[in-house]
């Protein structure tokens, strides 16, 4: 299953994430909202206009600052 985690450079809560799914051996695709103008407003699409990171896209769902838990057990399923 692909894991797309949509981040910026900085953001303490995107690094927790990519820790948490390393730990749990799950892969990812990173995309960096700030050099992507694209994917950045996808990630405003999906998080009611803000960029908000880190947006996750794994198994057809869309996760706003989600828990590592809760995208390993969507990658997995």
């Amino acid at each position: 299953m692909e894991v797309v985690v949509y981040a910026r450079p900085g953001c303490p809560f995107c690094f927790m994430l990519r820790r948490g799914l390393r730990k749990r051996k799950i892969e990812f695709t990173e995309v960096d909202i700030w050099k992507d103008p694209a994917a950045a407003a996808t990630v405003r699409a999906v998080a009611n206009g803000n960029e908000t990171v880190p947006t996750v896209h794994v198994a057809g769902q869309w996760l706003v600052n989600p828990k590592a838990d809760v995208v390993a057990e969507l990658a997995r399923s």
